[in-house]
Order: C-alpha cells, then sequence, then structure tokens
C-alpha cells in the first residue's frame, strides 16, 4: 500500500505561484456578484453609517460601482415599494440587509428576511414592497449597470428569480 499523499506526490500548489489562478478583483458571474453582496451585507461598517430613512420617499444610495456593474443601498420604511417594474437590460441580486420585504410577481408572493437573497435576469417584473411594521434595509447589485426601470400595470414575469 502506497503511504503517499496527493501533496507529496505533487508538491504544494501555493508553492508554485504560477499555477495559482489570480483572484478577481471584480465579479463575473451570477454566482460572484451573489458573493460580493453577502460580502458587503457581512461588513455592516461598510454600509450602515450612510443608511437615512425618508418618510416620503424610498431612500436610496450608489455604495459603489465597478466595470459595468453598480452597487445600491436603498432603505424603505412601513408601506413604501417599488411598484411593478422590471431592471430593462440589467440582471440583479437583491439582498435584505435589515428587516423584511415582500416581493410581489405574477407568480405569488415571497417574503424576505434579513440575509435573504434573489437573482434575477433581464426583464424580470417585480414589485418589491415593506409590509412590516419595521424599516427595512436592501442592497442591490445590477449588471450592466441600471439604466432602465420600467414600470409596469399589470404583473407580468419572463423569467423567475433563483433564491440563493
Amino acid at each position: 500500500m502506497n503511504s503517499d499523499s496527493d501533496l507529496q506526490i505533487a508538491g504544494d500548489i501555493l508553492a508554485v505561484q504560477h499555477l495559482l489562478q489570480p483572484a478577481r478583483e471584480h465579479p463575473a458571474t451570477v454566482a460572484e456578484f451573489a458573493g460580493l453582496a453577502r460580502s458587503i451585507a457581512a461588513d455592516r461598517a461598510q454600509w450602515a453609517h450612510l443608511v437615512e430613512y425618508d418618510a416620503t420617499t424610498r431612500w436610496y444610495h450608489r455604495l459603489g460601482t465597478g466595470p459595468g456593474y453598480e452597487i445600491w443601498l436603498l432603505s424603505w420604511v412601513p408601506g413604501q415599494g417599488s411598484g411593478l417594474h422590471d431592471h430593462g437590460p440589467s440582471s440583479g441580486v437583491l439582498t435584505v440587509l435589515e428587516g423584511e420585504l415582500t416581493e410581489r410577481t405574477a407568480r405569488g408572493e415571497r417574503s424576505l428576511e434579513a440575509g435573504a437573497q434573489r437573482v434575477f435576469a433581464p426583464g424580470y417584473a417585480h414589485e418589491v414592497v415593506n409590509d412590516s411594521l419595521e424599516p427595512a434595509v436592501s442592497l442591490h447589485v445590477y449588471y450592466p449597470g441600471l439604466t432602465e426601470m420600467p414600470m409596469h400595470t399589470a404583473a407580468s414575469c419572463t423569467t423567475e428569480p433563483v433564491s440563493v
């Protein structure tokens, strides 16, 4: 029986720098955009001090940009909603940072608590509302950056998002 481990046979891959893939500076896949949103969510110091609440309209702040993408921070007081809309040619990741939001689509509604994520493709129509009695905060990553947000009068959904 051979007692050599794979590490003994192949050597330490970390010691061979030219074999390592360099870490991407910016996300390029849906999973990487969702991971970026999760890492920002986990770092409260990066966003909590920026949050404001406005009783007359939803508050939003562009938290950052990268090659072809944007990151937005939004706050929602009880009763505020987005209206039924899509995001034009942009895909997106919505992450609830604090509180609870309700997402409504042609297929029904879903309660999204802190930590919940929704990933959606271009043309996906939804409405997001704070139906709770407490304020909520969410993070939105759009690729490409959000250039349009067409409003809808009736629920229409071309693709179903993925929960992650």
